[in-house]
């Protein structure tokens, strides 16, 4: 138990991990004290995910890790996947989360007449600070508050968490954490599968929290209104001017603000080295000049070969020492010159092809038992619609059915698409230990995958190509599916949730590839952001 009222910071120092198939990064400086909400940000494969496990503790046996790191001991850290086992219940999970706040209750309650005891008088103060510091006498009632603004009220305790789905996992494990108020949170992801409501009860919940919040999130609308700070993990150069302008990664401010810093810095940073390109060249030639360039065309003539040989030799002595002088600087510039920046990845493709035309998909009726009920839907070839709705009426449903994954239990279906690709929100590509490359070539077919080479659409990164898809992050895999998706050049594509959990870069690529698409899309989301700015039809389904 901790015996302070106050938490501590999360400290990391020189923080470098790598596996077996290479680093993921090195030097990571960051310090995010009590009441700051930090969120780390960069492409997919940056580390984002793997920083939060090292900072927990949580780091696979493979995985090499130097550097520093503190945190307080009363941590709590959600991964993308919620870590309950299966076979527990919900009251499993609630008792877990309050027995600590319950125990110490007890402490107190057991050794307040046993003060005298020098002992005993420091545990029940440890006890008491960490029950005050956690509002313990409240949780019972926090929990079932909790439960209820997450929408998990409805649910029997006694259900087992593998009957439960992903968003319902996911909301299970923010009511245990807003109800134990730990010292330090770590969220991965917090807000994927959640409603407006739910993430609106997320993000008041992290504004009062005490102690210290980092996550990794790719909601921008979260990002904008919850945030203190944003965390740069992407290559950031300190001599040109970094995210935040002066060198270092760590941004003060929301997504909006720093997507504009964030470019102008990318702007610094390649202005920076073409103009240390254009310096490093002309020292390089300054230190091959010849005497020619001294006494240039001043051959000898009969009359003054005397002259010329005294001054031949300043010539000499002038043009090594311009050599010297020009060699010091050479090395100098060398040593301080900024990395060439990377070429980003960029979205090299269209999402979809133009085909038919008329209504691409008629729905009449539409019956899937317990999870979806459409009386009528159309689609026109072409068109880009949106499908939004709580979580549980059936968005994922919907695109199953259209796709035809799921059978429908009554009702009448129409579609008309030559060539119809889904992107789920969890694909499955087999055997983990298969290289990207293969997995891309057997998906869509040696010949296509020739033709349309996975490394131009700009979606996985050339070095990742030969590694195995099991090594790759959960937002690396989303890439990876998506070109496998938009390679085949579908004619009606099916989107579930595009933006979870790649990047922001990417997310952003996607709307504007989604809007000037020619092919027919439908899109189900819940993506704040996305929804704000969507320009066409929407469909909205209800429980």
């Amino acid at each position: 138990m901790s015996s302070s009222i106050v938490p501590g910071p999360i400290v990391v120092r020189d923080l470098s991990v790598s596996f077996r198939s290479g680093s993921v990064f090195t030097g990571i400086d960051l310090t995010v004290s009590p009441g700051e909400r930090i969120a780390l940000v960069g492409e997919n494969g940056a580390g984002k995910s793997t920083l939060l496990r090292a900072i927990a503790h949580r780091l696979p046996r493979t995985a090499q890790r130097t550097g520093t790191l503190e945190a307080p001991g009363d941590l709590v850290w959600l991964p993308q996947e919620p870590p309950f086992r299966d076979e527990a219940s919900i009251e499993d999970v609630l008792a877990t989360t309050l027995r600590p706040l319950r125990e110490a209750v007890t402490t107190i309650e057991t050794l307040a007449d046993r003060l005298d005891d020098p002992e005993v008088a420091e545990t029940y103060a440890n006890a008491l600070d960490f029950a005050v510091a956690h509002d313990a006498w409240d949780a019972d009632r926090r929990a079932i508050l909790a439960a209820e603004r997450l929408g998990l009220s409805g649910l029997d305790r006694d259900r087992a968490i593998s009957t439960l789905s992903g968003g319902q996992r996911t909301r299970l494990a923010l009511a245990t954490a807003i109800t134990r108020r730990p010292d330090a949170l770590l969220l991965d992801e917090p807000t994927n599968h959640l409603d407006d409501e739910a993430v609106a009860v997320l993000g008041e919940f992290l504004r009062d929290l005490p102690g210290v919040v980092l996550m990794a999130s790719h909601d921008r609308v979260f990002l904008d209104e919850v945030v203190t700070g944003l965390f740069d993990l992407d290559p950031t150069p300190n001599g040109a001017g970094g995210t935040d302008g002066a060198g270092g990664r760590l941004f003060g401010g929301g997504w909006t603000a720093y997507e504009e810093a964030r470019t102008a810095a990318r702007e610094r940073w390649e202005q920076t080295y073409a103009e240390q390109q254009d310096e490093l060249k002309r020292l390089r030639t300054a230190t091959k000049i010849g005497n020619d360039a001294i006494a240039h065309n001043r051959g000898p003539t009969d009359n003054d070969k005397f002259i010329y040989k005294f001054k031949g030799s300043n010539v000499e002595r002038t043009v090594a020492r311009r050599k010297k002088d020009a060699t010091r600087r050479l090395e100098e510039a060398e040593e301080t010159q900024v990395r060439k920046p990377p070429a980003p990845l960029r979205l090299n493709t269209a999402l979809s092809c133009a085909g038919g035309s008329g209504r691409m998909v008629v729905v009449r009726g539409l019956v899937v038992e317990n999870r979806v009920t459409l009386p009528i839907l159309d689609v026109i070839a072409g068109e880009h619609l949106l499908i939004t709705g709580p979580n549980g009426s059936g968005k994922s449903t919907l695109l199953g059915v259209l796709s035809g994954r799921v059978k429908p239990t009554s009702g009448d279906v129409q579609v008309s698409a030559r060539h119809v690709e889904e992107l789920t929100q969890d694909p499955q590509f087999g055997d983990l230990r298969r290289k990207v490359a293969d997995v891309y070539g057997e998906s869509v077919g040696e010949a296509l995958a020739e033709r349309v080479p996975l490394r131009g659409l700009g979606l996985v990164h050339p070095r990742d190509l030969n590694r195995p898809v099991g090594a790759l992050s959960v937002g690396q895999r989303r890439r990876l599916d998506l070109a496998i998706a938009v390679a085949t050049g579908p004619d009606l594509l099916l989107l579930d949730e595009p933006t979870n959990h790649i990047s922001l870069t990417l997310a952003g690529e996607m709307e504007e590839a989604i809007g000037v698409t020619p092919g027919t899309i439908v899109v189900a989301s819940h993506d704040r952001w996305l929804r704000r700015r969507w320009a066409g039809p929407e469909a909205r389904l209800v429980p």
